[in-house]
């Protein structure tokens, strides 16, 4: 990207050079668009003043092209203008040559147009000449001519920025009462337009001192080759040397070169179609019609992965009826913050809905023979009795003992604590320290029985 000027200009990339800077296309950040930003390129005092007496310049005309805005950043200043695209008079003159004389009467007469609105503000340009004139690129449509480069003009009454001997301007379109050090007046400007019209008509620039000596030796000399009388008649008044015999005004030069454009024939089919193309060519790389284009990201980017949002337990819900009851709530834990890698935990089952109970008949025991045990096993074989539990009021109610029967519906087995698990398959029945000394006793009664008999 290039060079940002106070935040707000950014310099795309060069398109021409002037007296006391460089031209930029620069795109403007605050107004969304391409503009043309002339910056200071010298830093001496003359160049300085010369460049804030250009940007104070402010003339709303659809032919001039005048500052606009301005900024400064550091040692460097620049002013903008619109971006006029379609090069300038010299760029058409090297592309086609000698124009037809109708085209060259509509660019005078917008010429003087422009000039007539610059004379009202009481500025003289000095530096009239066809890399001055811009046009704006309309293909074969009308041409739209714009004056522009106010870099050395300036208003009647104020002091000049150079010394009396030395002459201003772009030597060949001088006005002879120039050369003489006379001070810039409006009718050096309109002996400018006439050297611009005479190298509009014949395609090369003019020797202008040979016309100031012809016209002093011989008076107005004829029309030269392929320029009409008429339109001769209003340029050979634009190029006396004395600036007395010329038009007071631009807007008396516009009249008179209206008039003589009517008596101008019709443009025939063998005149040259003048197309004014867009000059400035495209724009540099990073840069697109609505501005600087954004980045894009690099190959191998990847937006940031984002981590699952953490697992909350719900707060409210049914629980299956068998499970045992809840203990007592504890303390609030502070939530601990949740692993990436953990993984989301079950979601508890849905509750199904109620079936009614139905308890298993159980299969008739099997014949058991009477065995006596002894006294110590029986201790062991108690029922279980819960601790009696204690009323609001202080009594003590004992509770219940837990039945054998186990509550419908039953918990499955696998949501169930291993624990659980293993008290569950445990049947009914002294342990195994009692039952086997009881089976080792009945064996040993069998077998005195049995050895009684048999000595009977």
């Amino acid at each position: 990207m290039g060079e940002v000027f106070a935040g707000r200009y950014e310099l795309v990339d060069p398109i021409g050079r002037g007296g006391v800077g460089a031209v930029w296309r620069a795109w403007d950040h605050r107004r969304r668009r391409y503009v043309a930003a002339k910056v200071l390129q010298q830093s001496d005092a003359h160049a300085l003043l010369r460049f804030v007496r250009e940007q104070a310049l402010r003339i709303d005309h659809p032919h001039v092209l005048a500052p606009a805005s301005w900024a400064a950043d550091d040692d460097k200043v620049l002013f903008t203008m619109a971006l006029v695209a379609g090069g300038s008079l010299a760029h058409v003159i090297g592309d086609y040559g000698p124009l037809p004389p109708r085209l060259v009467c509509t660019l005078l007469d917008q010429l003087l147009s422009g000039l007539a609105a610059v004379h009202a503000e009481g500025v003289v340009h000095r530096d009239i000449k066809p890399a001055n004139i811009l046009l704006e690129a309309t293909g074969t449509a009308r041409p739209h001519l714009r004056l522009s480069d106010f870099g050395i003009s300036m208003r009647l009454g104020e002091p000049r920025l150079t010394e009396t001997d030395r002459v201003v301007g772009t030597p060949g379109y001088f006005a002879p009462e120039q050369m003489l050090g006379a001070d810039p007046d409006f009718p050096a400007d309109l002996f400018a337009v006439g050297l611009v019209a005479l190298y509009l008509l014949e395609g090369a620039k003019p020797d202008t001192q040979a016309l100031i000596e012809h016209f002093a030796a011989h008076g107005t000399p004829g029309a030269p080759q392929g320029v009409p009388e008429p339109l001769w008649q209003v340029i050979a008044t634009l190029l006396q040397p004395d600036p007395n015999a010329r038009f007071s005004t631009a807007t008396g030069a516009r009249k008179a070169l209206l008039a003589a454009a009517e008596l101008l024939p019709e443009p025939g089919p063998d005149d040259v179609i003048v197309e004014i193309y867009d000059q400035l060519g495209p724009l540099p790389r990073g840069f697109g019609p609505e501005g600087p284009l954004k980045a894009p990201p690099p190959p191998d980017f990847a937006p940031p992965a984002v981590p699952p949002p953490p697992f909350s337990a719900p707060q409210t819900g049914s629980f299956p009826p068998s499970r045992p009851p809840t203990p007592p709530p504890q303390q609030p834990q502070p939530q601990q913050q949740p692993q990436p890698q953990a993984l989301p935990l079950p979601q508890p089952p849905a509750t199904p809905p109620p079936v009614p109970a139905q308890i298993p008949v159980p299969a008739p025991a099997p014949a058991q023979v009477p065995v006596q045990v002894p006294a110590h096993a029986l201790s062991q074989l108690r029922t279980y009795e819960p601790s009696p539990s204690v009323t609001p009021s202080g009594h003590h109610v004992p509770a219940a003992p837990y039945p054998y029967a186990a509550e419908t519906p039953q918990e499955p087995l696998q949501d169930r604590p291993a624990s659980r698990r293993r008290r569950q398959k445990r049947r009914a029945g002294p342990p195994a320290k009692v039952a086997i000394p009881m089976l080792l006793a009945a064996l040993a009664c069998f077998a005195v029985g049995f050895w009684a008999l048999a000595q009977t």
